[in-house]
């Protein structure tokens, strides 16, 4: 089993403030959105197109599971690549020879999916070809789009989002008039979070009122005054923005009047800004892919001290960024590591502040420091041999990284090389190889020689190994190689020799790579490393199964296998795993082999919040790593003479990789492919069609406890949950519930057993995952299988 390259996937965000008004809106576009397959919401900057597509998205049947995908098309800026910035959002990699469109139209093929295009008005041309191409090629697709301009598409169906109800100034003394208006119940709703204790009422609705009227309605002109009620009095929000707007009223004021009253808002909260919260405010707006605390200090502090106007300490930053998330003029990021706070300027405000940081004088220092950050990080740790092994430490940063590279392209900038590396690596983790190797040829271009230079090389052979291309992955190793050996870099020799290693597999040619790998760990060996030791012993054992020396690569992997747990990334450790459980196969220990495929399983199925796609996954759901353990599975079942269950496995696995676009290696596949041949011949004709039939219905959780059922270590049979008892937190209906999800059932089986409607199951489910800590129905499976008691044997079939 190879190690998997990364996959990431965008889904729908949590939002972390409350949704207000639009309900006219909402029901008017669930209507629309029932019929047209491409929606498009268009409207001004500020508006509330993002917010309003997101909470429809989420309406949507599934929005919430998988079936919805958001789409943030603002910091892309080449329409040629947007294909493949849309694939790697949706986790879609090239695959099979497949690329840009071609990969898009075969990954999406006939299944239920809405695609929410975020931002589509600086790209409206390329984004109205792909929607038409996808819509013309995918029957089950549903486009729904946000932007300042309609795409015009054939079918197009367009919405005005228009600004928020206001009261009018002339409602007399209805007291509750201003209450019914939708900005003024969002102002009080964004008021309350920076001031708790705000509260409308008979002595404030009216101004509130005026403030939202003087906003024409625009909800995030709206937020920004609200923002400012922790600090301020409302009569001084509404006459500092009267004196904003009365300033901004000359002849030099162009376009809509909602861009002037957004623009006013975003200026008039600027200049109450302290000329450090300006100074960092503008700086910021480098990092449109978002930035931490540290990553901000680093960028915006300058060292200045305190008499210089503009000048900037590292540790003012973090209180800054807190001061800026606190008036709206900076947002918390919805997705990420939950350990670490990360924030971004919203598109207009970002705009805004790049126009202030270039009249400042500033860009070109700020973007200096800016680049130092990435290209640092980008050097990754030091002494670090399998770069390419590992998304590495920007893999936060794509959006920066991507920024990065642009600013720099065309500028003879040296940072160029090791950004434009990086980023390569990255594309390569998401499987967009035809951008990988794009941007590697541009490396090669510049780095004639180096250290750059070999690694660029390891990384383009390594590339062109998934895509099949295996005469040129050979030709970039062996060049690879020569670069690193008259280097004489040992590290770099190690990297070119694992890539030359992994193209000479590639080619079948397995004597040569278990040559190939033993010069490599023997490279390796010397450095001290015992990572990247354990991972050469790893990969010269699966070379070395391919050769029939089984009991050699036995005992690397006993050798490795201890490092490998306790510090490789998790694919590469599902990745050892396999080659353990393969080695298993061929001396015939099948308890052993079953053992270490289903905790392959095991680890490739915990899945993520919904909305969120983890490593190795693809928009579908469905992991790459689950598909080997599968696969063992099945021929360890065949091997045990229980052919259905052989054959539902097989199939199911053969069914996902399908939906993957992903084929085994040939070594493995004709495995496979013998066990199954085998279970058809020992099975009657009606019997083998009917477990294959079974197989393919098979997906998602229910084919994970399906495939742990009989399996020991800790994911016992599930056959037998229903007469099982344990302590756990939960009630009996709900444990009842849970075992009922491990046996595969939907929420509507599940209530029809048990007598339920189908909302009351779904709140059992609520209150199980609140319990529990559980995220997915495949989480719960695997919670009700670690706690069966073992029983060992074969799998019900």
């Amino acid at each position: 089993m190879p190690d998997g390259p990364a996959v990431q996937a965008s889904g729908l965000p949590y939002a972390l403030d409350s949704f207000v008004g639009r309900e006219r809106e909402l029901a008017r576009l669930r209507t629309l959105l029932k019929s047209a397959r491409l929606l498009t919401l268009a409207g001004p900057g500020g508006v509330g197109k993002t917010r309003l597509a997101v909470e429809l998205a989420k309406g949507v049947r599934g929005g919430r599971d998988g079936r919805a995908r958001l789409v943030e098309l603002e910091a892309l800026r080449d329409g040629e690549q947007l294909p493949q910035a849309v694939a790697a959002a949706l986790g879609v990699g090239e695959r099979g020879g497949r690329a840009g469109v071609e990969a898009l139209v075969h990954a999406l093929g006939t299944r239920t999916l809405l695609i929410v295009l975020d931002n589509c008005e600086h790209l409206a041309q390329a984004c109205a070809q792909l929607a038409a191409t996808l819509l013309a090629r995918c029957p089950g697709l549903r486009i729904l789009a946000t932007s300042r301009e309609t795409l015009r598409v054939p079918g197009e169906v367009v919405f005005r989002v228009g600004v928020l109800s206001l009261s009018s100034a002339g409602e007399g003394e209805d007291a509750k008039a201003p209450q019914r208006s939708e900005a003024v119940r969002l102002f009080a709703d964004r008021a309350r979070a920076a001031d708790p204790g705000f509260a409308l009422g008979p002595g404030n609705i009216r101004t509130v009122a005026e403030i939202c009227r003087r906003l024409d309605g625009l909800p995030l002109a709206i937020e920004l005054a609200a923002g400012r009620t922790g600090s301020l009095p409302l009569g001084d929000i509404l006459r500092g923005l009267d004196d904003q707007l009365t300033l901004l009223t000359d002849g030099s004021r162009t376009g809509p009047g909602r861009h002037r009253e957004l623009r006013a808002a975003i200026d008039w909260s600027h200049r109450l800004l302290d000329p450090v919260e300006q100074a960092v405010f503008r700086r910021l707006s480098v990092l449109g892919g978002g930035f931490d605390a540290r990553g901000a200090a680093e960028v915006c502090a300058d060292g200045g001290g305190d008499g210089a106007d503009t000048g900037v300490r590292p540790e003012q930053v973090l209180r800054v960024v807190c001061a800026l998330e606190a008036k709206s003029l900076i947002v918390r990021m919805r997705d990420g590591d939950p350990d670490t706070a990360r924030f971004r300027q919203l598109s207009a405000i970002r705009t805004y502040g790049m126009d202030r940081l270039g009249e400042s004088g500033e860009l070109h220092t700020t973007w200096d420091r800016a680049l130092d950050r990435l290209a640092g990080r980008a050097a990754g740790p030091p002494g670090s041999v399998f770069a390419d092994t590992a998304e590495g430490p920007l893999g936060g940063e794509r959006e920066n990284l991507a920024a990065a590279v642009a600013y720099t392209s065309d500028r003879g900038d040296g940072r160029y090389v090791p950004l434009a590396l990086a980023l390569a690596r990255l594309r390569y983790h998401q499987e967009q190889l035809t951008a990988a190797r794009t941007l590697l040829t541009g490396v090669l271009e510049r780095a004639s020689g180096g250290v750059h230079r070999g690694v660029a090389l390891a990384l383009a052979a390594r590339s062109a190994c998934l895509q099949a291309d295996h005469t040129v992955a050979l030709a970039f190793a062996d060049e690879a190689v020569a670069v690193e050996r008259a280097g004489e870099r040992p590290g770099g020799l190690a990297n070119a020799l694992d890539a030359l290693g992994a193209a000479r597999l590639c080619r079948s040619e397995f004597c040569e790579a278990v040559a190939v790998f033993a010069e490599c760990l023997s490279v390796v060996r010397t450095l001290g490393r015992p990572l990247d030791t354990a991972l050469c012993r790893h990969h010269l054992a699966w070379a070395l199964l391919h050769t029939g020396r089984a009991t050699e690569a036995d005992e690397l992997m006993a050798r490795c296998l201890p490092e490998l747990r306790a510090g490789a990334p998790s694919g590469q450790l599902m990745a050892a795993l396999h080659t353990v459980g393969a080695i298993r196969l061929v001396q015939r220990d099948f308890d052993a082999a079953e053992d270490m495929f289903a905790e392959v399983l095991h680890r490739a199925s915990g899945e993520p919040a919904s909305g969120e796609t983890t490593s190795g996954e693809t928009a579908s759901g469905e992991s790459f790593h689950a598909l080997y353990p599968l696969e063992g599975l099945a021929i360890v079942a065949g091997e045990r003479g229980d052919m259905r269950r052989s054959l539902r496995l097989f199939a199911a696995a053969a069914a996902a990789r399908r939906r993957l676009d992903t084929e085994p290696e040939a070594h493995w596949r004709s495995q496979v492919e013998a066990a199954a041949a085998r279970a058809r011949d020992r099975l009657a004709p009606s019997g083998a069609e009917a477990a294959l039939t079974a197989g393919r219905r098979l997906r998602g959780g229910a084919l994970v406890g399906y495939a742990l059922q009989g399996t020991r270590g800790g994911h016992h049979d599930l056959s037998g949950v229903a007469r099982t008892v344990w302590e756990s937190p939960l009630t009996e209906r709900e444990s009842t519930v849970a075992r009922l999800v491990a046996t595969g059932l939907t929420n509507r089986q599940i209530g029809s057993h048990l007598g339920l409607s189908k909302s009351t199951v779904a709140s059992h489910l609520d209150r199980i995952r609140d319990k529990l800590g559980l995220r997915s129905r495949t989480q719960i499976a695997l919670w009700v299988a670690a706690q069966t008691r073992p029983q060992h044997g074969p799998g019900v079939s």
